[in-house]
């Protein structure tokens, strides 16, 4: 029997209603009474000494009810920030940590830096006073640039940190892959660059800090993707308040893409300066503030060679990547290149050896942390970018060479030299049905066509896979991360029959109050409207590790389905008490409770009721009808899949125009088609802003942001895509009860080695992103 609104169905998403309406509660929505406003004095150097600070005149200034530096913090015994994933050097020594304080103490370490924060009755007199503050910088000169920051005689940016780095780490068999390559046929070799990207979530950050002279309570609204965490690190870490005293609310939260996992310097000084003058304090970030201090994205450069026999079988592969971390560690920064990145290298394919290397350092420049797929779509791009070089080096078709390289789906489980055990997948088949949805076979005769008017015609493929979940805990443990990557939830029957829901992952767009319902809806019968989905309190929720990592159905959704499992457990003694039948004998489907072989039933509802009036009730069972459940899962799980896409070339301009794409994915079992379909859709468009338009960068000389606002960072418009293809395939994963793998992240990870494989193939060359019009014709006219 199906359920309307259960699971496999295209619901419309509940939560749009007060979205498009204008209803939404965004912090910057949020005021409290008396309330005062904060601003951030920032460096507007990339690196220099702070002589001295002089605040006599701007304390002056009207409306200012206070101004702190570092050195406030620091006698308070507020500390900084922290990265919570520890990463080993070769040798096991520890990675570098340099301190990272909230308001800069003696040193500048990037444009944006945070150097005093001003508190005042407007923002516009916060602004006005910080003009004000007069700072005795000593410049010194920076270096941005990972490879020159990593070279002899670079500028030494942190003393806890030699020669910049942060860590020299490894992974995989050395010895195999020498010896693979030494036997090789062929050697395929590459330099890649990653280019670094601005996050650019539609909302920008914002934080709220109100303290309770009388509980001693400390209450943060702010703009995050996992508020359990924040308070975790700002009470055990950072050393704002206890745990019991601090509580979080992430409202509403306009979008994230990793950028709002986390802890950073604003909300850290808001919340303890709330309680230094007493009054609640809002910061609202503006963009151009978010171009300089949002975490970044990517900034890999990669030398990696790939070793095939004869018949183009690969016997090996080895990598080399300098990772920029930026001036400080962010809070999961130093995972992304290494357990995030590395461990995908074997992509789809039976790659007998692998063996990488990774060195991440610290340049002046805005810290580098995960963005959307998070080191996956550097993994992707590097395999993908490679076996596509492979192939034109081998002269085969690109799509075979993949095809004859794939782990079979008979081969499952299947454990990869980098760590990894791949639990389900059929690549053949995704590979297929991607062909199939954009003619492969009749590219040739659309090439001729565009020849024939002047035009360059590209097509290009990327098979990609992802670990997504981002758990066990115990496995992640062994890999240093500080925390336990499970998560939690409470399903809580109302006596009317109703269903709140409880979960410890948090929505900044995807959809979880319409997708959680229909879970409700497939397991207990609820009417999909009588769910209410609660998230983003850390007073409300029992604990949670939010989103990130494509993890919220797959982690956060097996959590609502054991508590759910639960409440029908209970429900089938109730039943059984209220019909006088044995609990043995109660079967349900959908909320209707019956007796094995009669018609006598009990809905849900019924049931609800029996539990929160208990006139007629079983003796050993207490009333009330809500379970708590916390589901740490046993194995990542590995959406994958095939993303096609081609491309024609005006030579004259250099404009790519991105003609057709396909878009073939396994996410397992599917929840809401509809929700995923867009997924993909934005996943892909921010995958094709990496590879046409975005990218952060900085002046060398001085280490000025020169892409700091819109005019000069260019974002993927509506007529820069095509209408995307978009099919899925599944084999259901085996790791969680709702057989799901994530689809969050999959076309920003494809996307990006999709299309550069389909420009490089057009122009018969390669090129970085991205792939300018200015980069393209110029070398189209060298082609």
């Amino acid at each position: 029997m199906s359920v309307e609104n259960g699971i496999g169905v295209s619901v419309k998403r509940k939560e749009d209603q007060r979205f498009i309406t204008g209803n939404g509660n965004y912090l910057d929505d949020i005021n409290k009474a008396g309330q005062a406003y904060g601003y951030f004095l920032r460096s507007p150097h990339a690196f220099a000494r702070i002589k001295n600070i002089d605040l006599s005149e701007a304390k002056s200034a009207p409306g200012v009810v206070d101004i702190f530096v570092g050195a406030d913090m620091a006698a308070d015994g507020v500390g900084g920030l922290i990265c919570g994933w520890g990463i080993n050097n070769k040798d096991g020594s520890p990675h570098a940590a340099p301190p990272h304080p909230c308001l800069a103490v003696d040193t500048v370490k990037h444009v944006g830096d945070q150097v005093a924060f001003v508190v005042a009755e407007t923002v516009e007199q916060a602004k006005n006073a910080a003009e004000l503050i007069d700072v005795d910088y000593e410049e010194l000169q920076p270096v941005t640039d990972i490879q020159k920051a990593l070279a002899a005689g670079a500028p030494q940016i942190h003393e806890e940190a030699p020669n910049n780095q942060c860590y020299d780490w490894e992974i995989g068999d050395k010895d195999a892959v020498e010896a693979a390559f030494a036997n090789a046929a062929h050697i395929t070799k590459m330099d890649l660059i990653n280019n670094r990207l601005a996050p650019n979530p539609m909302e920008p950050r914002a934080a709220l800090g109100e303290f309770d002279r009388g509980t001693g309570e400390y209450t943060l609204y702010t703009t995050s993707q996992n508020p359990h965490v924040a308070r975790l690190i700002l009470s055990a870490f950072v050393a704002i308040a206890p745990e019991n005293k601090l509580r979080v609310i992430a409202p509403d939260v306009g979008g994230g893409f990793g950028s709002k996992i986390f802890v950073y310097a604003e909300e850290t000084t808001t919340i303890w300066a709330s309680k230094k003058v007493g009054r609640p304090i809002k910061w609202t970030s503006d963009r151009s503030e978010a171009f300089l201090t949002d975490a970044h994205g990517r900034d890999h450069a990669t030398h990696a060679e790939m070793a095939f026999d004869n018949d183009g079988h690969i016997l090996g592969f080895r990598v080399a990547t300098k990772a920029n971390m930026g001036a400080y560690l962010s809070t999961f920064a130093s995972a992304v290149p290494t357990y995030l990145y590395a461990t995908l290298l074997n992509g789809q394919y039976k790659m007998p050896c692998i063996y990488a290397e990774v060195q991440a350092g610290f340049t002046n420049t805005t810290p580098v942390d995960a963005y959307r797929g998070a080191g996956r779509p550097e993994a992707t791009y590097v395999v993908e970018r490679m076996m596509e070089r492979a192939a034109r080096d081998l002269n085969m078709d690109p799509t075979e060479l993949r095809m004859k390289n794939f782990i079979q789906p008979d081969a499952y489980p299947y454990e990869t030299p980098v760590i990894m055990t791949y639990d389900s997948g059929d690549y053949p088949l995704t590979m297929k049905t991607a062909k199939d949805m954009i003619d492969y076979s009749g590219f040739e005769a659309r090439k001729a066509q565009s020849a024939a008017n002047g035009k360059l015609r590209g097509i290009g493929s990327a098979a990609y896979i992802e670990a997504c979940g981002i758990a066990p805990s115990a496995a992640v443990g062994s890999l240093g991360a500080g925390v336990g990557l499970w998560e939690s939830a409470e399903v809580r029957f109302n006596p009317t029959g109703s269903v709140t829901v409880f979960t410890g992952s948090h929505s900044h767009g995807q959809g979880h109050e319409t997708t959680f319902a229909q879970l409700i809806a497939e397991k207990l019968g609820v009417p999909f409207e009588s769910v209410e989905v609660v998230h983003g309190d850390t007073t409300k929720v029992p604990f949670g590790m939010g989103t990130y990592g494509s993890r919220s159905l797959a982690v956060g959704g097996s959590a609502i389905v054991k508590a759910a499992d639960k409440i029908v457990d209970k429900a089938k003694k109730i039943a059984a008490h209220l019909m006088e039948a044995s609990a043995d004998d109660i079967e349900h489907e959908h909320g209707v409770f019956s007796i094995a072989g009669t018609d006598k039933q009990l809905t849900i509802g019924e049931i609800a009721f029996a539990a929160y009036v208990p006139h007629n009730y079983p003796e050993d069972l207490e009333p009330g009808l809500a379970e708590n459940a916390f589901y740490d899962p046993l194995n990542f799980t590995f959406p994958a899949g095939t993303h096609i896409a081609e491309v024609e070339i005006d030579p004259n301009t250099g404009v790519v125009d991105v003609v057709d794409w396909a878009a073939a994915d396994d996410f397992g079992n599917i929840i809401n088609p509809m929700i995923v379909e867009g997924q993909v859709h934005g996943g892909v468009a921010q995958g094709i802003g990496q590879a046409l338009l975005e990218g952060v960068v900085y002046d060398d000389d001085s280490g000025q942001l020169l892409t700091g606002s819109y005019m000069d960072y260019c974002m993927p418009r509506a007529d820069d895509l095509p209408n995307f293809k978009v099919e899925a395939t599944n084999t259901p994963c085996p790791s969680n009860p709702l057989g799901v793998k994530g689809c969050g992240e999959a076309g920003a990870i494809a996307a990006p080695a999709a299309l550069m494989n389909a420009i490089t193939n057009a122009l018969g060359k390669e090129i970085d992103m991205p792939a300018t019009p200015e980069k393209v014709w110029r070398a189209a006219q060298n082609a």
